[in-house]
C-alpha cells in the first residue's frame, strides 16, 4: 500500500490555488520590460508599508541584505555591539558580523523561542548600539519589554520580522514596533516570493533614504555615488508575484492558526510531545509549526517512515556556530538555545493542507506519542 507524502510546506498547491492572477502579473512584468525596481516595487512597497501601518518600505535582494542595510543605515560597524537572539536562523549574527559589529548574544524565553527579555539589560555595555529581536516561527517577541530597554540605554531596535509577517503583539504588527523591521520574501515564507527578496520598513525618512541610496551603489542620481552602497534591488516580477500574494496574507495566516489550533487540541493530552505556545497578548502566524519532544530525532525518523515531511530549526544555536566560536562563545553560554536546537521539530503546517493530511498527521503524532 502506498504512503500519503505530506511535505512540510507546498509550494505547487500555493500556485495552483491563484495561478491565473500570478501568471497575469508575471505577463504584464515582461510586457513592461522593466526588470529592476520600477513601478511594481514602488507599489509594492506602498503597499506593504501601508499593511504595517508604517510609513515607508524598501525592497531589497533578500531578508539577509535587509539586516545588513539597516545596520548600516544606522551606522553600525566596526567597534560597536548588537543584541541578538542566541537560537535563531544565522543570518541575523551574519549580518552584524558583516558589517564589522560584534553580535552580542542572549538566551531565550524557552516558550517562545524569543530572546528572553530578562536577561538583555545585563548585556549591555557602553558599545551596545542596538538590539535585533527576531520574532521566531511566527510568534512576536515582547516588544514592550524590548522597547522600555532600548529608550532607557538609547538603543536601536531592528525588528527581524522574516518569519511573522502579519504577527501581532498587543494589537500592532510586527515590523511596525521598531525603528527599523526587516522582512524576507525567501519562498517558504507566509508572504514568499519565487526567489529571494527582502524589504525593510521604517517611519524614518531619513533611514529610508539612506537605505535607497545604500541598495543601489550609494547614489540618489544614477552614476554619482555618494557613499559606498551595495547592488541588492528587489525585481520587478519578484514583487508583481508579491502583490498578488499579499492580498491572500490574512487569509493564509488566518488557516494556518486554525490547523495550528487542531494541531494543538490532538497533541494536549501527549506528555511526550509539547505543542507551540501562544502568549495571549500576541497572535502568532505560524510560518513554522515547531513542537518539542525529549525525543526529537526518534520522533522525527517516525515521521518520514510515516511519510511526513519534517524539519529542525535550528541544530546549532548561534553560539555553537563557526563564527560566533571565533568570538569566544562556546557550549554551555546559552542552556536554553542548546536545549532547544536537540528538541525542537517542525512538522507541516501550509494553507492548502487538506482535512486528510492533517488527519493523517495528528494521527501519526497520537500513535507516536502513546509509544
Amino acid at each position: 500500500m502506498s504512503i500519503m507524502i505530506i511535505p512540510l510546506l507546498d509550494l505547487p498547491a500555493q500556485y495552483q490555488g491563484i495561478k491565473t492572477e500570478i501568471d497575469t502579473a508575471i505577463q504584464r512584468v515582461l510586457e513592461s520590460g522593466h526588470f529592476i525596481l520600477g513601478e511594481e516595487v514602488a507599489a509594492l512597497e506602498k503597499e506593504v508599508a501601508a499593511y504595517l501601518g508604517v510609513q515607508h518600505g524598501v525592497g531589497v535582494a533578500s531578508g539577509t541584505d535587509a539586516l545588513i542595510l539597516a545596520l548600516r543605515a544606522l551606522g553600525i560597524g566596526p567597534g560597536d555591539e548588537v543584541i541578538i537572539p542566541a537560537y535563531t536562523f544565522f543570518a541575523t549574527a551574519g549580518a552584524v558580523l558583516h558589517v564589522g559589529a560584534r553580535p552580542v548574544l542572549v538566551d531565550i524565553d524557552p516558550r517562545t523561542y524569543c530572546i528572553d527579555v530578562e536577561r538583555i539589560s545585563e548585556k549591555i555595555t557602553t558599545a551596545t548600539k542596538a538590539i535585533i529581536p527576531v520574532h521566531l516561527y511566527g510568534h512576536p517577541a515582547e516588544m514592550d519589554a524590548i522597547k522600555d530597554v532600548a529608550q532607557q540605554h538609547g538603543l536601536k531596535i531592528i525588528e527581524d520580522n522574516a518569519q511573522a509577517f502579519g504577527g501581532e503583539y498587543k494589537g500592532r504588527k510586527t515590523g511596525s514596533m521598531g525603528d527599523v523591521a526587516c522582512l524576507s520574501f525567501f519562498p517558504s515564507k507566509n508572504l514568499g516570493g519565487y526567489g529571494d527578496g527582502g524589504m525593510l520598513v521604517s517611519d524614518d525618512p531619513s533611514l529610508a533614504e539612506k537605505v535607497r541610496m545604500l541598495r543601489a551603489h550609494g547614489w540618489k542620481t544614477k552614476y554619482f555615488p555618494e557613499i559606498l552602497g551595495y547592488n541588492s534591488r528587489l525585481d520587478a516580477l519578484q514583487a508583481a508575484i508579491l502583490r498578488v500574494k499579499l492580498g491572500y496574507l490574512d487569509s493564509w495566516n488566518a488557516r494556518r492558526r486554525e490547523i495550528a489550533a487542531g494541531y494543538g487540541r490532538g497533541l494536549a493530552p501527549l506528555s511526550k510531545i509539547t505543542a507551540p505556545y501562544e502568549s495571549p497578548e500576541c497572535r502568532h502566524v505560524y510560518h513554522l509549526y515547531v513542537i518539542r519532544a525529549a525525543a526529537r530525532d526518534e520522533i522525527q525518523q517516525m515521521l518520514k517512515k510515516a511519510g511526513i515531511v519534517s524539519g529542525v530549526y535550528y541544530p546549532q544555536p548561534l553560539h555553537m556556530t563557526q563564527p560566533c566560536r571565533e568570538l569566544g562563545y562556546k557550549e554551555g553560554n546559552f542552556p536554553q538555545s542548546e536545549k532547544a536546537s536537540r528538541e525542537t521539530l517542525a512538522i507541516p503546517i501550509y494553507p492548502e493542507m487538506t482535512q486528510e493530511q492533517i488527519d493523517v498527521v495528528l494521527a501519526t503524532m497520537e500513535h507516536i506519542g502513546k509509544l
